[in-house]
């Protein structure tokens, strides 16, 4: 069996786990957050700890339901965040409502609608803080918004994750 769904989850207090049918759904301070049972994993949760087996060959599922299982625990307790940098001349980020205003040197702002679940912060005109409970949804978001003007390699500019590290190119010479 997978060495990773050998580990146990423990569950903190107030974090509940249950399991019905296919659909495996935990509870915590920060929200609620379901996913899909594969069929050949067994998921047992007894004494605030959750297991899994996997019955048959399917080890690989069981080690991955672990790991999205104990995302979802560290998520609804403590939630992530995903923090972004607008590196360019003119390049600014504001909040409008609940829709991100991202004026990143096109001839239009763009307008982003964050996904529900997920808050969106701005701290200064060229930092985003994107926090939520789900680890799959605010990493999404996250790279939906740095697509819009990913950074270039020869000025660096556009939108990068905080503390990446963009390798310069060296321009032509005539």
């Amino acid at each position: 069996m997978s060495r990773v769904a050998k580990k146990p989850i423990a569950l903190a207090k107030g974090i509940e786990c249950s399991v019905s049918g296919s659909v495996i759904t935990v509870k915590g301070p920060k929200g609620t957050l379901t996913t899909a049972r594969p069929q050949n994993v067994d998921v047992k949760i007894e004494n605030g700890v959750v297991t899994l087996a996997a019955s048959g060959d399917d080890m690989a599922m069981a080690g991955t339901l672990r790991a999205l299982l104990n995302n979802m625990v560290s998520g609804v307790a403590n939630g992530f965040e995903r923090k972004l940098e607008l590196v360019g001349v003119g390049y600014r980020a504001a909040m409008q409502g609940k829709d991100l205003n991202l004026s990143l040197g096109f001839s239009h702002p763009v307008l982003f609608t964050p996904p529900a679940g997920l808050t969106i912060e701005t701290p200064t005109q060229t930092e985003i803080v994107i926090k939520g409970a789900d680890k799959q949804v605010v990493g999404q978001a996250a790279a939906k918004i740095r697509a819009f003007r990913p950074p270039e390699p020869y000025k660096g500019k556009g939108v990068r994750y905080a503390g990446e590290k963009i390798t310069l190119k060296e321009a032509k010479k005539a």
